[in-house]
């Protein structure tokens, strides 16, 4: 699959205080049209932890859940052409339209980015354009192909979200 693919609309609304970004989404998030949908995935285990939007709920209760705690979730890049699901894999992208994205949720302080590549995409593609007052923080990628940092590391590095909106 090297053909062009396309992310999610955005998860925000007028309460948003923080951002949640990946880079795009994976082989399997695509399929199945959820964000974070692979199971190894520790992306819900950690919004579980943090605001009760686990896995076991359905998807549209985990968005709206992390929607009535201040968090909006989207992706860096509106579209791109990827072999696979890895994100070193990803040329000829395009990014979303941030612009629309702080029209609707203009109480946004806080960017987290989900691992280094979408902070990357987002310095490159989106930073220089916004006219948007905003504290970026990279977290470390909840993908199962970041299996360098331990799962505990990652839950404990992630609690960041939590404490921005206090």
């Amino acid at each position: 699959m090297n053909g062009k693919i396309q992310s999610f609309p955005f998860s925000a609304d007028n309460n948003a205080r923080v951002l949640i970004l990946g880079s795009m989404p994976g082989a399997e998030s695509l399929r199945q049209q959820q964000y974070y949908a692979h199971p190894r995935n520790l992306f819900w285990d950690i919004m579980g932890d943090l605001f009760g939007a686990g896995r076991e709920l359905p998807y549209e209760e985990r968005l709206a859940v992390l929607r009535e705690n201040g968090v909006a979730l989207w992706d860096v890049a509106h579209s791109c052409r990827r072999n696979g699901s890895l994100d070193s894999n990803m040329t000829d992208v395009a990014a979303n339209d941030f612009q629309r994205l702080f029209a609707t949720a203009p109480q946004i302080h806080t960017v987290f980015f989900n691992g280094q590549t979408a902070a990357a995409l987002f310095r490159r593609l989106v930073r220089p354009d916004l006219n948007h007052e905003l504290q970026l923080v990279v977290l470390p990628s909840t993908s199962p192909a970041n299996a360098s940092v331990p799962a505990g590391k990652k839950k404990a590095a992630w609690s960041k979200v939590r404490t921005a909106l206090k």
